[in-house]
């Protein structure tokens, strides 16, 4: 993926496009797994991270350019493994027989299967021990939380979309002192968009002090 690009799970007014996508040291090695695609070595990926990391943005690039389809529950895993498919928070809520049965339907019809997940499959609690060690042997790439420089790539870009003026020094400020993840990113935007449109004030350094030191901030 070339160019200016955005991997973010943007909650106000997504952009998930590829075009979209900030690669970074984090989340390269994602993005190289789906830019190697179909040359895959196996029929399933797993790429975990946590909440908010991104995973849905990839895999909607992946969906964009493979033709893959989602893979719901209750869905019959007969039809849906004739394509690529992709399977999301496959660790927090799945149907072990289904996932088993899909994943042999992708491996028979030569296609693939892309699942995303908080945690890779080894620290999953599944029962079925035969969809353990196929999911344990399928490549699993991580996204790994932002470093600084990309937080604040976060950051500004979640003002641009919600068309918020800030005050220069915010983002350094803000950066410097909240949580390292794309989640509590997206968080701050929100609450300093709130306690701008409450106030009636610019977001500036003392109103992101003041959301930041406040209970919960």
């Amino acid at each position: 993926m070339s160019g200016s690009q955005f991997v973010l799970d943007l909650g106000h007014r997504p952009a998930l496009g590829a075009e979209d996508f900030l690669v970074a040291p984090c989340n390269a090695a994602a993005v190289a797994w789906i830019d190697r695609w179909p040359a895959w070595p196996t029929p399933t990926l797993v790429i975990h991270g946590p909440r908010g990391a991104g995973k849905s943005h990839l895999a909607n690039v992946w969906r964009d350019r493979s033709g893959a389809r989602p893979f719901v529950a209750g869905q019959a895993p007969d039809r849906a493994a004739t394509a690529p498919v992709m399977l999301e928070d496959a660790d927090r809520r799945v149907d072990e027989a289904a996932l088993f049965h899909l994943y042999n339907l992708v491996a028979a019809h030569r296609t693939t299967l892309l699942i995303t997940a908080q945690q890779p499959p080894a620290r999953w609690s599944i029962a079925l021990p035969d969809l353990r060690s196929r999911l344990v042997a399928a490549p699993a790439v991580a996204i790994e939380p932002p470093d600084d420089a990309l937080l604040g790539a976060v950051l500004a870009k979640q003002f641009r979309d919600r068309q918020l003026a800030i005050a220069d020094g915010v983002i350094q400020y803000a950066v410097a002192r909240m949580e390292r993840s794309f989640d509590a990113a997206r968080a701050l935007v929100d609450a300093l968009d709130r306690a701008a449109l409450a106030e009636r004030r610019a977001v500036t350094v003392p109103l992101a002090r003041k959301v930041l030191d406040a209970p919960g901030g």
